[in-house]
């Protein structure tokens, strides 16, 4: 008995710690989702600045803020791409936003990554600030963060430092989206 309890113990420490050491990153569930301008790269508001928060309004909506444009970030916006298409009748929309100290230099780069993974739902933007929004609190160790939010309020928040974005994440992401389509 005092070994299955010390067993017990030792596995609720454990997973503690381990859910400790998630990454906060991004506004908390519940909070409310603020405006902040990005410069459109590949969407339909391509070359202007504008606000895709305040453009999709209520609406349920993906965004993904990354310091870096990688193979698992593409992988994980032409997996959202894909469900803002299949999700149309919900009006489900979504968009990318690059942190970087210079947003123009950064504009060919997304529009040439959306014409070459055929990114056709999902625009790329830049915001020129590698910190990003500030209201928004996206941590210092987060490579990628996603947040999702529909009626304005976050319903979803995950970071994830360099690394950590991988499949088993983008598919648990992708079932994540249901809490905004509910």
């Amino acid at each position: 008995m005092r070994k299955s309890l010390s067993l017990v113990i030792t596995a609720l420490m454990v997973g503690g710690i381990a859910a400790a050491a998630e990454l906060q990153s991004g506004l908390a569930k519940g909070e409310f989702v603020n405006a902040f301008d990005v410069l459109d790269c590949s969407g339909p508001s391509k070359g202007d600045t504008l606000c895709y928060r305040c453009k999709y309004g209520n609406r349920p909506v993906v965004s993904i803020f990354t310091r870096e444009l990688t193979p698992e970030v593409t992988q994980l916006t032409k997996a959202v791409d894909a469900a803002v298409a299949k999700n149309e009748d919900s009006k489900m929309a979504g968009f990318v936003v690059l942190l970087t100290d210079d947003a123009k230099a950064a504009s060919g780069k997304l529009e040439e990554a959306a014409s070459k993974n055929s990114i056709k739902n999902v625009p790329l933007t830049a915001f020129a600030d590698k910190v990003g929004p500030k209201s928004y609190k996206i941590s210092a160790d987060a490579q990628v963060t996603v947040m999702m939010w529909v009626d304005s309020e976050v319903k979803v928040s995950k970071g994830f430092a360099k690394g950590e974005l991988n499949k088993a994440a983008i598919d648990k992401l992708l079932a994540d989206t249901k809490t905004i389509l509910e």
